[in-house]
C-alpha cells in the first residue's frame, strides 16, 4: 500500500509499504478515505520524536471497515468509522472513567496511553496517512458513523483529533460564562478552541499568533480579538493591561514547536529541552491571579526556565495533557449534525498521498494560506 513515511528530519516521503493485517481478534482493518496532517506531526518532522525509518505516520484517519477480527462485536465490513488518535482498551480504570488517553493496556512500551503514528514511546502503532490502517481494540477505539448519515468526510474527519481536543481543552480549562479567554495559536486546534470558548459563554476571546493569515481567518470566522506577537515587544505586558489584570483562562495550543522569542534559542545548551517554552512564558504573563493555564500543545521534554515561581506565587492553576477524545466523539458528532458549528472552515488543502512531501513543507512553513491539510487516498 501507499503510505506517508518518516525518512529523517524534515523528510516525509510517500512510498510503498506492507499493508497491515489482523494481529489480534479485537482488530479491524480499515480502508482510509480521509486523513489529516496535525501540528503534532511536526514533532516528528522536526526530530523531537524520532521513529524508525519507513515508519508510517499520521493519527487523524477515517474510512471503511474492510476486515474484522473474530472478537469484534460492534463493527462489520462496510461500516464507516472515524478513528481517534487515542488507542484505548475500553476496560481499564482510565478507559472506564473518560481518561482513555492514559489507557493502561494500549502501550507495552511505557506508562502513557497508546497513540497512532507516534513511534515506540506511544505504543509503536503505525499511523493513518496511508491507504489502510490496523485499528486495535476496535470496538472501543472507533466511532461508528450512523448508517443514515449524510455528513461528508470533511465534516467529520476532524473528530479524530482536532475537534474533541479543542473541545476538551476548553472544558478542562474550567472556562465559565463571562470569562475572558486568551487562546495562543490560531492553527487548527486554536481556531476550533475559539469556537468552543464562545459556545461555553466566554465574554471575550483573544487570539494570539504571528501568522497574519491565520489571525485574519480567526477574526473572520470566529469574531475574536487578534494580536500578532511579532508586532509587539512585550505581548505579555500588553495583554495583561488590555485584560485589566489578565485573562481568566489561557489555552496554549502551540506546544514545543512554537516560534522562539527574541533572545531565546530553540532547545537548550544542556540538551534537556527540545524546542521552546515561550508560549508557556507568555501564558504566565497574561493569566490573572487565580486563573488557569491549559497546555494543549504538546510538550514532551524537560523545560529550562519554566516559570514555576510565577505560577505558584500568583495561585495560577496549571492543567495539561493529551486529550481523551474517544468519549467525546458521539456528543460532538451530534453538534455537527445539528449545525451548532462548522468544522470545515479550517480546511484549506486537500491532497493525494503522493503529495505528502510538499504538503508537509507548506504546512510547516505556513505557506499558501495553509491551515489544515487533508489527505484523500
Amino acid at each position: 500500500m501507499k503510505a506517508v513515511t518518516f525518512q529523517g528530519k524534515k523528510s516525509m516521503v510517500t512510498k510503498e509499504v506492507k499493508a497491515p493485517s489482523i494481529q489480534e481478534n479485537s482488530d479491524v482493518i480499515i480502508r482510509i478515505t480521509t486523513s489529516g496532517i496535525c501540528g503534532s506531526d511536526l514533532h516528528l518532522y522536526h526530530g523531537g520524536i524520532v521513529p524508525e525509518q519507513d515508519y508510517v505516520v499520521g493519527h487523524e484517519p477515517m474510512g471503511i471497515v474492510e476486515e474484522v477480527g473474530s472478537d469484534v462485536k460492534t463493527l462489520k465490513k462496510g461500516d464507516r468509522v472515524v478513528i481517534p488518535f487515542n488507542i484505548g482498551c475500553g476496560e481499564c480504570f482510565f478507559c472506564q472513567h473518560q481518561m482513555e488517553s492514559q489507557c493502561d493496556n494500549s502501550n507495552p512500551h511505557g506508562e502513557v496511553g497508546g497513540l497512532f503514528g507516534f513511534a515506540e514511546p506511544n505504543g509503536n502503532y503505525p499511523g493513518g496517512q496511508a491507504e489502510y490502517l490496523r485499528v486495535p481494540y476496535a470496538d472501543f477505539t472507533s466511532f461508528k458513523v450512523p448508517e443514515n448519515s449524510e455528513l461528508k468526510d470533511e465534516q467529520i474527519a476532524l473528530l479524530s483529533d482536532v475537534i474533541p481536543t479543542a473541545y476538551w481543552s476548553v472544558i478542562h480549562s474550567g472556562l465559565k460564562k463571562g470569562d475572558t479567554a486568551i487562546i495562543m495559536g490560531s492553527g487548527p486546534i486554536g481556531l476550533m478552541a475559539q469556537k468552543f470558548a464562545w459556545m461555553k459563554g466566554a465574554k471575550r476571546v483573544i487570539a494570539v499568533d504571528h501568522v497574519n493569515y491565520r489571525l485574519q481567518h480567526a477574526k473572520k470566522t470566529n469574531k475574536v480579538e487578534t494580536y500578532n506577537f511579532k508586532e509587539h515587544d512585550e505581548i505579555g505586558k500588553l495583554l495583561h493591561e488590555e485584560t485589566k489584570g489578565g485573562a481568566d483562562v489561557v489555552i496554549d495550543c502551540v506546544g514545543m514547536d512554537g516560534t522562539v522569542q527574541p533572545g531565546e534559542t530553540f532547545g537548550s545548551n544542556g540538551d534537556n529541552q527540545f524546542g521552546t517554552i515561550s508560549p508557556i512564558v507568555t501564558a504566565s504573563e497574561v493569566v490573572r491571579k487565580f486563573g488557569t493555564v491549559q497546555l494543549t500543545g504538546v510538550y514532551a521534554t524537560d523545560a529550562n526556565n519554566f516559570p514555576l515561581g510565577d505560577f505558584f506565587t500568583r495561585n495560577v492553576s496549571l492543567k495539561m495533557g493529551q486529550a481523551p477524545v474517544i468519549h467525546l466523539m458521539p456528543e460532538l458528532y451530534k453538534k455537527i449534525e445539528e449545525n451548532e458549528f462548522d468544522p470545515t472552515d479550517i480546511i484549506t488543502h486537500k491532497v493525494k498521498l503522493e503529495d505528502a512531501a510538499d504538503a508537509y513543507s507548506i504546512f510547516d512553513k505556513k505557506e499558501d494560506g495553509c491551515i489544515k491539510v487533508l489527505f484523500q487516498p
